[in-house]
């Protein structure tokens, strides 16, 4: 049950693998003091199995107080969390799942909006780019209140992939990519830092080649990643736990940071209404600010057939 007062509370909606595991990161990383599971009633003995599983290892591992819930345990959370939707079958893009889970997003907007009196909406589920949209809309909250994970693990891979590349610690490297989460994605070379250098620059310096078509095979890879780790093991999950947990972090425990997250744009490139990610500050209120960098035609015209694709799928549901 809820102990009042704990401060720090976080709902996590949808006690799948994912927001299993988000619970589980939240827990270890002792970032929130109290965390409520929510999903049907109808899978309440799953949810409390998770939580049950999870606090075994409290003793040693975190002092969260963790229980299975109902959407009235919203009330005064600082974090709500949205995993719930089905999972991206093989070959399936994230847009192709839209049609399931917005209406499984509609469901559970409707009941948080019974008892919603605070806290900040992160859209986890996909395609997080339409569900961030119609979630936004269905809750109109303050700008920045409801926004979701975006393009945070697309940058974390790409960072992976650069690490192998010039094989140095994945640490030290800091990548930006805009647009979908998906295949309209758009990585800021130019962005792109090993240890504070821009990469072309530091692969010249050091005499790795990495020209245009290496690039474009990082971006494909990036691309394809979440697809192969799918059809390997059926799921993807721990990165993106770990990634919310970041998120999470910066909201809860006033560590604001930037990252590359999805919202809905409000003219940003001459784009209005469509969701998609930006890098932007992130603090205990949601998203402060968004950068809008200069894009080379490029990137901008990419990043407009993108927001014009996300615009036409958004009106078939």
């Amino acid at each position: 049950m809820s102990i009042r007062g704990l401060g720090k509370k976080v709902a996590v909606i949808g006690a799948g693998y994912v927001g299993a595991s988000i619970t589980y990161a939240l827990v270890v990383a002792r970032i929130a003091q109290e965390i409520v599971l929510i999903d049907l009633p109808s899978n309440l003995k799953k949810s409390q199995a998770e939580i049950n599983d999870i606090r075994h290892g409290i003793p040693l591992m975190g002092s969260s107080n963790i229980y299975s819930g109902t959407y009235a345990d919203i009330n005064d959370c600082d974090l709500i969390i949205i995993t719930a939707g089905r999972n991206r079958r093989p070959d399936e893009t994230r847009l192709e799942l839209a049609k399931d889970n917005v209406v499984i997003a509609k469901n559970v907007t409707d009941e948080m909006k019974k008892h919603y009196n605070k806290g900040v909406i992160l859209v986890v589920a996909n395609p997080v780019d339409i569900l961030t949209r119609k979630i936004s809309e269905w809750m109109a909250l303050k700008p920045g209140t409801v926004f979701g994970t975006g393009c945070v693990l697309d940058c974390s891979r790409l960072s992976n992939i650069l690490a192998e590349v010039v094989d140095l610690p994945v640490d030290i490297i800091n990548t930006t990519i805009i647009g979908e989460h998906g295949e309209g994605q758009v990585v800021l070379w130019s962005k792109s830092l090993v240890g504070g250098l821009q990469i072309d620059e530091y692969c010249e310096s050091v005499g790795i080649q990495f020209d245009e078509n290496a690039k474009q095979t990082a971006e494909q890879r990036v691309l394809q990643m979440g697809m192969e780790i799918i059809k390997g093991k059926g799921r993807t999950h721990y990165g993106t736990a770990s990634c919310v947990c970041y998120i999470a972090n910066a909201i809860l425990n006033h560590h604001s940071t930037i990252a590359c997250v999805s919202s809905v744009f409000s003219g940003e490139y001459g784009i209005d209404k469509v969701a998609m990610s930006l890098p932007s500050v992130i603090t205990s209120n949601g998203i402060e600010r968004r950068f809008v960098d200069k894009l080379s035609n490029n990137e901008l015209n990419k990043l407009k057939e993108t927001a014009k694709k996300l615009d036409k799928s958004y009106t078939d549901f």
